[in-house]
């Protein structure tokens, strides 16, 4: 989530689906005379994030900051490319059939402590994530109990209990951690063991993370080494929580990279700034469906959404960008995307969402405000005070439900009121609310699977058994039919108002004296410096 995209998976994905084109990467850029600026060697790659990751665990980090700065360090078995098709990484090959999937790793992988990385490693990572009582970033949405892995020599085979028509996603995707990461997790709270190109070399917390390139590195995707030319000697990655400073330094070239996606886009646009971007779903609205919260009733649910301009709210949400949701799924490469979406939103109707009020007894009362049982419809919507749009679009959310007679209380949120809000004390009603996933098994961990109370991530506590019976047959169902299956699951959380995707954007990732592929985060072994 951009801070509230909590225990998103990165990457619940099939190679059989590509991406839909919202990641560009140009071949070169150009100087101010027109010459093509060619890859340097060395250097610091500097790049701002707009928030402090927190710990460094990647077995247990959540927040998107954590989340990428995990993928600086460590490394999968196989790359989803920014096109959706999967390259080796830590494999060489894989072969899958039926419920088992087996991986050929390279020889010679180290992990930044000097170990070697084997497939007795990689099989432990696999069966640590598999263990539900560590809780971890990929159990449930990619792996779980009834998956296991053992190694003989290079060789990793992973066997599944049920039919899994995304097997090869789910296990290559996985960020890998050093054995002694594994045996000690509080040791990577501050400090990195991966195989990753970059290692950690030094770290101020709320201000600069420090990754270093380490020599002899030769498993990298499409045959990157550490000797490839155009990789920095460094990475430093600034927290730096203002667009316009990020914006600045962007244009100075102090730095090479950070995600704008306020008005400061126009300066960077104007300066002919390359991007790369991936879809984000700025307007997604979920709800708290606990007992006790008014919108635990779906005739609510529709009338608040029903009664919203779309159109008016979209274009402000999403700086003048917007795009129609075309799925839930968001991150690369978008599986189960093609040819949807099945369901269909319901268009703008002011006096059907009173009457809907009405029928769920929410009676307009003294001041045009709504009461029930003697007391008033009361909304408490939240949104995400770093992302510059949320707050104009929250007032006129704010606006169009006091005219219904809905008291709307507006609450603007940071990291760690997002954590408390949706995982503690539940106190919210609705809001721009966003998860990013890269599959729907991940969305259903959040609509079908255990509430935080239980150690889940269906922190909207969603009942819908519908959408519960067609997950479990899209679960194991062939990978021909599977795709079907979970766009028809996805509308029945639209129907039911489970959800409300109002407009997505494109998160822009603006690029100075640099070139790079960004999947879903940038990727280290892809940056190259230009001169």
């Amino acid at each position: 989530m951009n801070k509230e995209h909590f225990r998103a998976s990165a990457a619940a994905t099939v190679a059989v689906l590509a991406a839909a084109g919202l990641t560009a990467c140009g071949s070169s850029s150009q100087t101010s005379s027109g010459q093509a600026e060619q890859p340097v060697s060395g250097g610091a790659f500097v790049k701002a994030i707009s928030a402090d990751p927190g710990h460094l665990v990647p077995m247990t980090g959540v927040s998107l900051a954590a989340r990428e700065m995990v993928g600086y360090a460590y490394e999968a078995l196989v790359y989803a490319t920014p096109d959706g098709r999967f390259v080796p990484w830590l494999a060489t090959k894989w072969e899958q059939s039926g419920k088992k999937i087996t991986y050929t790793l390279h020889d010679g992988i180290t992990c930044s402590d000097g170990k070697p990385f084997t497939a007795e490693t990689a099989a432990n990572n696999i069966n640590y994530h598999a263990d539900p009582k560590k809780a971890t970033f990929y159990h449930g949405p990619q792996v779980n109990e009834g998956v296991t892995a053992e190694a003989e020599g290079n060789t990793l085979t992973i066997t599944s209990e049920t039919d899994d028509p995304f097997l090869l996603a789910n296990t290559g995707t996985i960020e890998m951690v050093c054995q002694a990461g594994l045996d000690d997790p509080d040791s990577l709270k501050n400090a990195t063991n991966g195989t990753g190109l970059y290692a950690l070399s030094g770290s101020t917390p709320g201000s600069t993370y420090t990754y270093t390139k380490r020599s002899g590195y030769k498993w990298g995707p499409n045959g990157v080494t550490s000797e490839t030319k155009g990789l920095p000697d460094s990475l430093e990655i600034r927290v730096i929580t203002d667009e316009t400073t990020a914006a600045n330094l962007l244009l100075s070239g102090e730095i090479n990279a950070a995600v704008v996606t306020g008005a400061d886009r126009q300066r960077l646009d104007a300066a002919g700034l390359k991007t790369v971007g991936v879809r984000n779903p700025v307007g997604e609205m979920l709800f708290n469906e606990r007992a006790e919260r008014p919108t635990s009733d779906p005739l609510v649910r529709q009338a608040l959404v029903t009664a919203l301009d779309r159109k008016a709210i979209g274009d402000v949400v999403s700086d003048g960008s917007a795009m129609d949701s075309k799925s839930l799924v968001v991150k690369n490469p978008l599986l189960c995307v093609a040819g949807g979406p099945k369901w269909t939103l319901p268009a703008t109707d002011p006096a059907k969402a009173a009457s809907l009020l009405d029928e769920a007894g929410w009676k307009l009362g003294e001041g045009g405000k709504r009461y029930k049982d003697g007391e008033p419809l009361t909304i408490k919507f939240i949104y995400d005070a770093a992302t510059a749009t949320h707050a104009p679009a929250a007032e006129l959310v704010q606006q169009t439900w006091n005219k219904l007679g809905v008291t709307t209380e507006l609450s603007a949120n940071d990291a760690n009121a997002w954590s408390e809000q949706l995982f503690q004390t539940f106190d919210w009603d609705t809001g721009f609310v966003q998860i990013a996933p890269g599959g729907p098994v991940t969305v259903s961990t959040f609509f079908a699977g255990a509430t935080p109370d239980k150690g889940g991530n269906n922190f909207m506590f969603v009942d819908n058994p519908e959408y519960e019976a067609l997950v479990k047959q899209a679960s194991t169902a062939s990978p021909e039919t599977t795709c079907d299956l979970w766009q028809q699951a996805e509308a029945k959380l639209i129907e039911r108002t489970d959800v409300f995707p109002l407009a997505d954007n494109e998160l822009r990732t603006y690029l100075s004296g640099v070139r790079l592929e960004q999947p879903n985060f940038v990727m280290p072994t892809t940056i190259r410096m230009l001169g």
